[in-house]
């Protein structure tokens, strides 16, 4: 009998573990779909050489947006952070928040200057909002993300940003515990 429950565990763990992998591939597939659009949308832009002037910069970033918000306009929470994907992503997110590190992200997180803000799917990221940085021992255990996006946290949430055009692609409510 003993050898039936391990053996079911196992098979549930591992069961378990192919649906977490299976998030993580979505999650990858999903974020790999968004860069090629940022990446179209870029194409369509006049090039940005190097300048020291930050009105080329900031005119780029805002066509950048223009173009990506147009390619999205319907856009929503959860396009990429889907229920499924968002559900392993607080589970990572647990883990990592009980762990030995649990002080020193917490710490980080109530260090850097806390930011409230109602969140929405292709809008801009405020110049006025501080970008809290996402503390490194909590990113280890989410998926690596191309250059394009990042990690940010914002009071519970966990955003997904576009970096260089300061947009809120999507974002986990109630991710942070």
């Amino acid at each position: 009998m003993l050898t039936l429950t391990v053996c079911w565990a196992n098979a549930r763990s591992q069961e378990r573990g192919n649906l977490d992998a299976a998030s993580i591939d979505n999650f990858e597939a999903r974020v790999a779909e968004y860069v090629k659009l940022h990446n179209t949308a870029k194409e369509k832009l006049a090039r940005l050489t190097p300048t020291d002037a930050p009105s080329a910069i900031k005119r780029h970033e805002h066509e950048l947006t223009r173009e990506i918000r147009g390619m999205r306009r319907q856009a929503r929470q959860g396009d990429i952070f889907s229920a499924g994907i968002s559900a392993q992503f607080r589970r990572l997110i647990g883990i990592t928040m009980k762990g030995p590190q649990a002080a020193r992200i917490q710490d980080s997180l109530q260090r850097a200057e806390p930011v409230r803000m109602e969140l929405q799917v292709n809008a801009v990221y405020p110049a006025s909002v501080p970008l809290q940085s996402t503390p490194p021992s909590l990113l280890l255990n989410l998926p690596k993300l191309p250059p394009e996006v990042d990690y940010r946290v914002v009071g519970d949430k966990l955003v997904l940003r576009d970096v260089e055009a300061n947009l809120i692609v999507d974002f986990i409510p109630h991710a942070i515990p």
